[in-house]
């Protein structure tokens, strides 16, 4: 029997895995820093050993990226360091570990969809992070175990774009939205249930390597902007809010996003054979869910 420990269960991935756990015959311990703090590996180390953890799903991650600007201690503390004691632990108690990390690795200057491969270069500090997190995990080195990039999370749990879109929808006549970063939203459902079917395959798929990290991208499929994926949060909202496209440079913040965030999944479809829905059924599933589908 699987002892899974949820790490971030309170955020938006963390939540979707709570909720569908209950499909799954393992036994979960969700907790949130208010009940493990994983920036301390000793907590850690007691957490797993009291009840026997076997596989660790991180979901915990400091995301607010113009904050962690300024906030680089803390960036650094839940982004970096906490991935490196989950690390050690479970290499040296042989647990299986799945982290999720981000497309703010790269720097978004690519012209073709990200391979798990590509050159990494962060724009800032919260890209940094995550990043350092990466490298401590590869180095340490724990056996089948995972990192998946992802991209634009959205859920019905927690703050996020597609939240702000309507509570904006509702309250404004207009609203301008940027048009020049593209990428590809991820339904924080979508990849909760890949992560669960993984977690699930982990022992009896061949990974590439099992004694190297893993790395693999996962957001759902297709291409749009910021601004298209306003334009249909709109329209599928029925909301009489129109959205103009703007540049980056009329919407100045403290972080630099990346322009291009598109991912390849070629990987984790072929080795896991994940079935990534299209981002406009899921934008579709999420507002029905939130009772916002017209």
């Amino acid at each position: 029997m699987l002892n899974i420990l949820v790490t971030g269960s309170n955020g938006q991935l963390g939540s979707e895995i709570q909720e569908l756990s209950k499909n799954y015959k393992y036994n979960f311990y969700f907790t949130d820093r208010t009940t493990l703090d994983i920036s301390d590996p000793h907590a850690i180390n007691e957490f797993v050993n009291n009840n026997n953890i076997n596989t660790i799903i991180n979901c915990a991650a400091y995301t607010a990226v113009d904050k962690a600007e300024s906030d680089i201690e803390n960036a650094d503390k839940i982004n970096h360091l906490a991935v490196k004691y989950l690390a050690q632990i479970s290499k040296e108690k042989n647990l299986k570990l799945i982290h999720v990390s981000t497309d703010y690795v790269f720097d978004g200057t690519n012209h073709m969809p990200y391979i798990e491969d590509d050159t990494t270069n962060p724009n800032g500090v919260y890209g940094q992070t995550k990043l350092d997190g990466e490298k401590a995990m590869i180095e340490i080195n724990p056996a089948n175990s995972i990192i998946i990039r992802t991209s634009w999370v959205y859920s019905s749990y927690g703050n996020n774009f597609v939240k702000t879109m309507l509570r904006l929808g509702k309250e404004k006549e207009q609203l301008g939205v940027i048009f020049d970063q593209v990428g590809t939203p991820t339904y924080a459902r979508d990849l909760a249930k890949a992560i669960l079917d993984i977690t699930q395959k982990l022992g009896s798929v061949a990974l590439a390597s099992p004694e190297e990290i893993q790395i693999y991208n996962y957001s759902n499929e297709g291409v749009l902007s910021w601004y298209d994926f306003a334009k249909e949060i709109m329209r599928m909202a029925k909301l009489n809010c129109e959205i103009n496209p703007i540049e980056t440079k009329e919407y100045p913040t403290p972080a630099t996003r990346p322009h291009y965030s598109l991912l390849n999944k070629s990987k984790i479809k072929k080795e896991f054979g994940i079935i990534i829905p299209y981002w406009k059924d899921s934008l579709d599933e999420c507002l029905q869910k939130m009772g916002e589908r017209r």
